[in-house]
């Protein structure tokens, strides 16, 4: 009576074990899809001049600022980048009250534009306030998806370091595939070592330098396929800074 009481004990523990697994794997990509849906919505798209002036004539300005381009170091799986400040810069970077970012090509100024410039920057602070306020709607989703992707980071390294050796490729490994961009890396070791945990790997575990060498090409594959569908649906669809 003891044995086939301690043995059904113990497939009670490994199926408790597997549900609470796999509710963190529900989790954690759930985490993933809101961050990419904020990391989408606020990344600057480039438009128009007119729709700067569309914006301003509704009030629809809630930060602006100029700069020489976007701080291109970025962050961890592609966090919105930072305007490169400059008050006579080539463009004009400014936020929506849904928290949008939009900006646009205002060029090389000579001396009667800067003073049309001018007067444009005069316009927008009555209206607006500097790009540095912090509060806006734009920075507070964009601080919302930078906690995600982070707490996200932090569980992924805390679980791939304590947790039980994965079966498709060592730790090592691991890390290096994590590193993709867009945390393409963190679903695929979600889906193969979490949710398919039982499933054998079927050969060798894959060693470190795979991993490295696997996340060169992803990273690669990934840049390509993100410009091919920019040039493909454009820079609203696909944006980028």
């Amino acid at each position: 009576m003891i044995i086939p009481w301690l043995g059904a004990g113990f497939a009670d523990s490994r199926s408790r074990r597997r549900l609470l697994r796999r509710a963190l794997v529900v989790v954690m990509a759930l985490c993933w899809v809101a961050w990419a849906a904020l990391a989408w919505w606020t990344a600057p798209r480039q438009v128009g001049l007119e729709q700067l002036d569309r914006d301003l004539a509704a009030g629809r300005i809630v930060t602006f600022v100029r700069a020489d381009g976007w701080d291109e170091e970025g962050g961890f799986w592609g966090r919105r980048p930072e305007p490169q400040y400059d008050s006579e810069g080539w463009m004009m970077i400014w936020s929506l009250p849904d928290g949008r970012v939009r900006y646009a090509d205002v060029g090389v100024l000579s001396i009667d534009e800067e003073r049309s410039a001018d007067h444009e920057d005069a316009r927008l602070a009555q209206v607006a306030s500097s790009w540095r306020t912090d509060g806006a709607p734009a920075d507070r989703l964009a601080d919302a998806a930078a906690l995600l992707s982070g707490a996200l980071a932090v569980t992924w390294l805390g679980m791939l370091i304590a947790g039980p050796a994965p079966r498709a490729g060592s730790r090592c490994f691991w890390f290096w595939i994590g590193l993709l961009p867009f945390g393409a890396g963190l679903l695929g070791w979600l889906l193969r070592e979490q949710w398919h945990a039982e499933v054998p790997a079927g050969r060798d575990r894959q060693s470190g330098w795979a991993g490295f060498g696997w996340a060169l090409l992803g990273g690669l594959v990934l840049s390509l396929a993100v410009l091919g569908l920019r040039a493909l649906f454009g820079g609203i669809v696909i944006p980028g800074g």
